[in-house]
């Protein structure tokens, strides 16, 4: 009896142990669930480069400013224009007083008359088989450049006074009659703005700048024509930061109705639309979290991105600027279909993980 006793004590405890110890189906189902990195996504569908509207603020200005000087020094006779008056190509603008550049060319005419008389001279003398062949050729290279002297000295009398490259606009006035002026010191600063040539050059943000394109549309308000709004484009964008403000720089230059009152310096402002960029086109920029960004080094870093909110890759981002809360990336998540900007810290390249 005792030893029935005992079998029966036995066999119960074995079924509680292999109770206890195997798990369920279930039970394994929810442990590899578990194993699975928690983490949460940023889609990237190319909608994320549909930046939202962006306005800009600036002042009139051409892309053909000129700063025009004399070609020789002297003393300034006459200023024959004042600052915002139009101007045509070809227009005499300023004078140099003519009395040293006309004794400078009657010099040179006077040595090329000169050198004219020595080479007849020497010439007939070779013809007696006085003179040699050196004497000859000496005499005809001293008249050669006796004759280029007096063409320079012409062609700097021409240069004695200062004419309108093309017609616009006097800007500034940058000396005064009776001024003693060095060769190549500016003297007048025009532009071709007549022709409508007028460009409104705005400040952008480092966010701002990756997000604008060329030809981007934008509408641009004058301050001086209240109530009304003309069209415009982005011609250009800085490839560097001015060292004046410290920002990038943008140019958008009005394609429609162009305004009547207008003026050099003159401020207005615009709204530029960015265009959207397709998914199949995505080729950024990409305002991500900094959370995101791992290792960065200079304008390199990593960050994990998946295409099927399973499995998590790591890859090469180009950094192109930083914001105050965002880091701008230029290349590197056109083939992402979604970033992870939570939980990177715990991954590795092919990790599974659970999107929250």
């Amino acid at each position: 009896m005792k030893n029935i006793l005992t079998f029966s004590l036995l066999a119960s405890f074995s079924c509680l142990v292999i109770s206890c110890g195997a798990p369920s189906a279930a039970e394994n189902k929810n442990d590899n669930k578990s194993a699975d990195i928690p983490v949460k996504l940023l889609p990237l569908n190319g909608q994320l480069n549909a930046h939202p509207a962006i306005s800009v603020s600036g002042q009139f200005t051409t892309d053909d400013e000129v700063l025009l000087s004399f070609k020789t020094g002297g003393i300034i006779q006459r200023i024959l224009v004042k600052e915002g008056d139009a101007v045509k190509q070809g227009q005499v603008l300023a004078i140099l007083n003519p009395v040293e550049i006309n004794a400078q060319v009657q010099q040179a005419q006077l040595g090329f008359e000169k050198a004219q008389r020595d080479y007849k001279r020497v010439d007939n003398l070779y013809k007696d088989s006085v003179a040699t062949l050196e004497q000859l050729q000496n005499a005809k290279t001293a008249l050669d450049i006796a004759n280029e002297q007096v063409k320079t000295a012409q062609f700097n009398r021409t240069h004695s006074q200062i004419t309108a490259t093309a017609s616009g606009y006097v800007l500034r006035k940058l000396a005064s009659e009776g001024q003693l002026v060095q060769p190549g010191t500016p003297v007048l600063e025009t532009n071709g703005a007549q022709s409508g040539n007028w460009l409104l050059r705005v400040n952008v943000s480092n966010k701002e700048w990756a997000a604008i394109s060329m030809q981007d549309k934008a509408n641009v308000e004058v301050e001086a024509v209240p109530g009304k709004t003309f069209q415009g484009s982005v011609s250009r964008k800085s490839e560097g930061v001015q060292p004046q403000s410290g920002s990038f720089t943008a140019d958008i230059k009005l394609t429609g109705e162009k305004p009547s009152a207008i003026a050099f310096g003159m401020f207005g402002k615009a709204v530029i639309t960015p265009v959207t960029v397709t998914a199949t086109s995505a080729n950024g920029p990409w305002a991500i979290p900094y959370d995101a960004l791992l290792e960065g080094d200079g304008n390199k870093g990593f960050v994990f991105i998946t295409n099927d909110n399973k499995t998590a890759h790591k890859v090469s981002v180009t950094i192109s600027g930083m914001e105050a809360d965002k880091v701008i990336i230029s290349d590197g998540l056109q083939q992402a279909a979604a970033l992870i900007i939570s939980g990177s810290a715990y991954l590795t390249e092919g990790s599974t993980i659970n999107v929250k």
